[in-house]
């Protein structure tokens, strides 16, 4: 099986997650000592565990079919669509959002896992649907605006947008007759506007006043800004000026001593760029842009209409994190709490983002064994 694997994304893939928990550890050494008062090694080690369920839930993955994952994403897209649910009442509440549950000690992001799933479940879907009429869409319709309603009432207006920008990137890439596409995209926009409209009458706050506060994200260095909004935004800039080309060193960076909050998240491309300078920044970036150019052509090859539409949900999920994450990071738009991809410290995402590797793995595996 190892043979039939696409080599050049599984060995930068290892090469990628090798490096993030080395930059995770770099950037969350002080944090958990100085902050948290425990050991240094804790958010490394959270990260390395998370590490080994992700790459055991691989190994069981691989010895399933692509059919197979089609017949369970339903079962999944049901019980995820229970605990958005759940997590609006039962939720923990984290920066004025309620986006994580806690079962049994284990605490996750159900809305990062819906990514995935409605990814999976979509390919599936579109794959027998795909010579119907119009009425037969109405279903996938229906799914996709409950999952996006359900996020956007934590609410987490980013995970919101990522979501409906994977579906509509993966829908743009479907056999689907252009009339139909048509149709389909008119209504989908005209139901997310009423549901949003109706939410608002109603007295409920789709967004937050922090949430309206991020899209005034221009000179966030200024007197005004520099202590509350724009605190993060600068000095992630002062971090990019320290690296300059070659870096400070790894394991020599300033901001990290609590300048920057929790550096080793969404920020910690701040971090790497400050100790390993423009030139390591830069080559992880190249890195992650060959991992996206190998899944494009594991997806060009397939014959497999499900396994190719898994793959390209999997291009915009990994493109879209990272230029989004980017993006915040240098103050080219509104932070939205992004991960970057292979580098940023979370449970939840790490597990997706392999699970959604071995997921192209096994189209490639199945391509090369027709």
């Amino acid at each position: 099986m190892l043979k039939k694997m696409d080599k050049p994304l599984l060995i930068i893939s290892v090469l990628l997650l090798i490096i993030g928990l080395v930059m995770i550890f770099s950037a969350s050494n002080v944090t958990s000592f100085m902050k948290y008062k425990v050991t240094p090694y804790h958010f490394f080690n959270r990260q390395l565990f998370f590490l080994g369920v992700s790459l055991f839930i691989s190994i069981i993955m691989l010895r399933f079919n692509t059919k197979t994952y089609g017949f369970i994403s339903w079962v999944i897209t049901l019980v995820l669509m229970g605990l958005l649910v759940i997590v609006l009442f039962y939720g923990k509440l984290v920066n004025q959002a309620r986006s994580w549950l806690n079962i049994l000690g284990i605490q996750f992001q159900p809305s990062e896992f819906v990514k995935i799933a409605s990814i999976v479940w979509m390919s599936h879907y579109i794959s027998i649907k795909k010579n119907n009429g119009f009425k037969s869409y109405l279903l996938l319709f229906g799914v996709i605006l409950v999952n996006a309603v359900l996020i956007l009432l934590q609410p987490d207006l980013g995970t919101t947008i990522i979501y409906l920008a994977i579906i509509f990137m993966m829908f743009l890439s479907c056999p689907i007759s252009s009339k139909i596409k048509k149709r389909i995209l008119l209504f989908g926009g005209i139901g997310i506007i009423v549901v949003i409209l109706l939410l608002m009458n109603n007295g409920i706050q789709v967004f937050f006043e922090r949430q309206l506060q991020r899209f005034d994200f221009t000179k966030p260095c200024s007197e005004e800004k520099f202590y509350t909004t724009g605190t993060q935004v600068c000095n992630g800039y002062i971090a990019f000026n320290n690296g300059g080309l070659t870096g400070l060193g790894l394991g020599n960076s300033t901001q990290k001593y609590l300048y920057l909050p929790e550096a080793y998240t969404d920020f910690i491309f701040a971090i790497i760029t400050e100790e390993l300078g423009f030139v390591g920044s830069g080559l992880i970036l190249v890195m992650i842009f060959i991992v996206l150019w190998r899944i494009f052509l594991i997806a060009k090859k397939s014959d497999d209409q499900m396994g190719r539409l898994m793959c390209y949900g999997t291009f915009w999920y990994i493109l879209l994190h990272t230029l989004i994450n980017l993006g915040g990071v240098m103050g080219l738009m509104p932070l939205t709490g992004v991960p970057l991809p292979f580098m940023s410290y979370g449970g939840s995402f790490l597990i997706c983002l392999v699970v959604s590797l071995t997921i192209c793995q096994k189209v490639c595996i199945e391509s090369k064994e027709k």
